[in-house]
């Protein structure tokens, strides 16, 4: 592959593009010509960046489509892509030539607008973000109906990856920055290994490319070393299995190094330098039944020392992708080698994946595909959709099992509530505890491969709001996070009614009456959160003389005093109750920025979470409450740990990159504990950003953070 896309890159000319092309199709299809001649024609006169033929591209695409498809109506589709968008035929011309099929693929591509480079936003930005999402909805929305749209796309990717020099350097990275959290994981996703390394590999060039030359330095100084020892590994594998009854042509072993991004992830998750990557170097077994596998692991097993915490059955329980192969990890005098186990079917799925099924005829059914259904999220925020759709994509895998023994793979880190939220929605919503292995254990407790699950659940719905941040999949996510919105509309519209109730001295039922009057009920809920949404009803209270057999003004403005803003400690309140003080109750602790309501009894203020427990049944029973918000006059302060190589001048690092985040450090507590070669310091800093899951993302971005503490408890006065 790694020589079939160098040749790719060096093609500059149209007739060199066409001879390639036909080396991958030596025997078109005549509608195949007749597509690439239409392209010819379309595209005449068009420049890329580069000042070649915009035809040039195309082709190529097509070429790379071709070596990952030999489906004929996906070559087609994939020379024709940028027809309809950047030429004057249309979908109705393509349709006319080459029936629905073709015209319908084209179309699902042309959906997928590209980021035009007039439209990359800076590397870092919000905007960023958004763009990558509304991207990656795109491509998913286009692809529903037909996965072959995604695998065109992602050939249209490695092309322009391949061709990136021409672009200026910010613009080179922001391509591959959108190509690594875009593209390259629904490569993953697709099974087809080929394409997701090389569009990973790519990006890591472009986006890292001080980490790139040092792993490349490191591998190009050993290659021959390395080469050696695989190659003698290799022959004293291929001796014990003709030993034990194997024949020379029934089996293929074949050698390989890492790719350069999974070496540099591995070295980025551990702390630890290229020397300290345990298997740089793996091998391949690939036989012809799947009771072979089994031999062979136990001829591996049985000859060499195996690392039995680096093995992964995925045979017996495949990826959730579809892929199935053997891993085993195994100690060797020529050092630490990983051994990969498969059938030939099995190999051409894990490199093909889905596009094996038109590679080879037979090989790519096996591929699961649900979970392109799955990512579908109902949300506004596009910025939540990608949040949401990452979780799901970039992930290592675990599988779990339910005491049926029906298994179930999750993101690695996810908890017993994901779990439950696997199972079904209404399993996470009315989960309350768990079982794993046979032991109790919270629903926040983190699984590991092979765990066995129950989850023990009851007849009501319960809110784990504050655990948003803790489960790892999408569907827990979304599930809990719709549940908390729900209940926080409910309890806003209730405590708007409460509110008003409080302030014109009557009971909620009758302020429920008037809003119904005023027809304010589809906007009441706004009420406790917004201040001027909240003068604007009492000026529409004010302003309203209703009917003649009930004038409300006239019922509720008795003893109505004017509200004015008053500030306590941390809170503003707008009432017209005197004030004497504010209190905590004992039920829940809310931090600063979380959301709050305020209780009014015998002129104090009882501050609860917006979510406890407590609170809700006081805003059901309609107790008097207030309007209230944090007044933010003061800094927010967290405790950060933070991974940290032990090397000179790691600590004035560190501080300098606090500082560009604006962040006061208060504190500085270094060698907290130490993994391998990776040492953890803990900080506290203060910060202006209310908001921890917004400063975590930003720090993130800078530093390896394992965890992140609020310190602002609201009773620390």
């Amino acid at each position: 592959m790694n020589a079939f896309l160098s040749k790719a890159k060096e093609i500059r000319t149209v007739e060199e593009a066409v001879a390639f092309l036909w080396e991958q199709v030596p025997s078109p299809l005549p509608e195949t010509k007749k597509s690439l001649e239409l392209a010819l024609i379309a595209h005449d006169g068009q420049k890329r960046k580069s000042g070649e033929p915009y035809i040039v591209h195309p082709i190529l695409v097509a070429a790379i489509t071709a070596a990952f498809s030999n489906d004929e109506t996906m070559i087609q589709a994939a020379l024709l892509h940028d027809v309809v968008e950047d030429t004057s035929f249309d979908i109705e011309d393509l349709e006319r030539e080459f029936g629905n099929d073709v015209a319908h693929l084209v179309e699902g591509l042309t959906k997928i607008v590209e980021i035009r480079d007039e439209e990359l936003a800076p590397s870092g930005s919000d905007e960023r973000l958004i763009n990558s999402a509304l991207s990656f909805r795109k491509m998913l929305v286009a692809s529903i109906k037909d996965v072959r749209v995604l695998v065109i796309k992602l050939c249209d990717r490695l092309h322009n990856m391949l061709t990136l020099d021409a672009l200026s350097p910010a613009k080179q990275k922001r391509i591959a920055e959108e190509t690594l959290v875009v593209y390259a994981p629904i490569a993953h996703r697709l099974g087809i290994s080929r394409l997701k390394n090389q569009l990973e590999d790519l990006s890591f060039y472009y986006i890292y490319p001080e980490d790139y030359k040092k792993i490349d330095d490191y591998m190009q100084s050993n290659a021959q070393n390395m080469q050696f020892k695989l190659n003698a590994f290799i022959q004293k594998v291929k001796k014990s299995m003709m030993q034990n009854g194997f024949d020379e042509d029934e089996f293929d072993i074949f050698g390989r190094v890492k790719h350069y991004y999974s070496i540099y992830i591995k070295m980025h998750r551990k702390g630890i330098s290229i020397e300290e990557v345990l298997d740089l170097l793996a091998i391949r077994i690939i036989v012809n039944e799947p009771i072979e596998c089994y031999k062979v692991l136990g001829l591996m097993h049985l000859g060499f020392t195996p690392l039995i915490s680096r093995f992964k059955d995925y045979i017996a329980v495949p990826k959730e992708n579809g892929y199935k192969t053997i891993h085993t990890t195994l100690f060797d005098e020529e050092g630490i080698v990983e051994a990969q186990i498969r059938t030939e079917q099995m190999h051409r799925l894990a490199e093909y994946g889905v596009a094996a099924h038109w590679k080879y005829k037979d090989g790519g059914d096996g591929v699961n595909l649900e979970w392109l259904e799955s990512l579908h999220y109902q949300n506004e925020s596009v910025e939540e959709f990608y949040e949401l759709a990452k979780s799901d994509l970039f992930s290592e895998d675990i599988t779990v099992f339910s005491p049926k023994g029906d298994y179930y793979t999750l993101p690695k880190g996810s908890t017993a509530l994901d779990f439950a939220y696997a199972i079904h929605s209404e399993v996470g919503r009315n989960a309350i505890d768990a079982m794993v292995n046979k032991h109790n254990v919270s629903l926040l407790t983190v699984l590991k491969n092979g765990d066995i699950v129950r989850i023990i659940k009851d007849d009501k719905v319960h809110l784990h709001c504050s655990w948003l941040d803790t489960v790892k999949t999408s569907k827990a996510k979304e599930g809990i996070r719709s549940d908390c919105r729900a209940r926080i509309k409910e309890s806003d519209t209730l405590s708007a009614y409460n509110i008003l109730a409080t302030l014109f001295s009557q009971n909620s039922m009758a302020i429920k009456e008037l809003i119904k009057v005023l027809g304010l009920e589809e906007s009441i809920y706004k009420l406790p959160s917004q201040l001027d949404y909240y003068k604007d009803v009492i000026h529409k209270v004010a302003e309203y003389t209703g009917a003649k057999e009930v004038r409300f003004w006239e019922l509720l403005k008795r003893g109505y005093k004017k509200p004015k803003i008053k500030e306590i400690e941390h809170f503003k309140f707008f009432t017209n109750r005197p004030l004497d003080g504010v209190e905590f109750d004992y039920c829940c602790h809310p931090k600063v920025g979380d959301q709050i309501v305020a209780f009014y009894k015998d002129s104090k203020v009882i501050i609860h979470h917006k979510l406890c427990k407590k609170a809700y049944e006081k805003i059901v029973a309609g107790e008097p409450m207030l309007f209230v918000s944090w007044s933010m006059t003061k800094l927010s302060r967290y405790r950060l740990t933070i991974s940290l190589q032990n090397k000179k001048g790691i600590l004035a690092d560190l501080l300098a990159k606090l500082s560009e985040l604006d962040l006061n450090v208060i504190s500085i507590e270094l060698g907290i504990q130490s993994s391998e070669s990776a040492e953890y310091c803990q900080i506290e800093v203060e910060s202006n950003e209310p908001k921890k899951s917004l400063l975590a993302e930003k720090i993130s971005q800078k530093f390896k953070l394992a965890e992140m503490i609020s310190l602002d408890d609201a009773y620390n006065k």
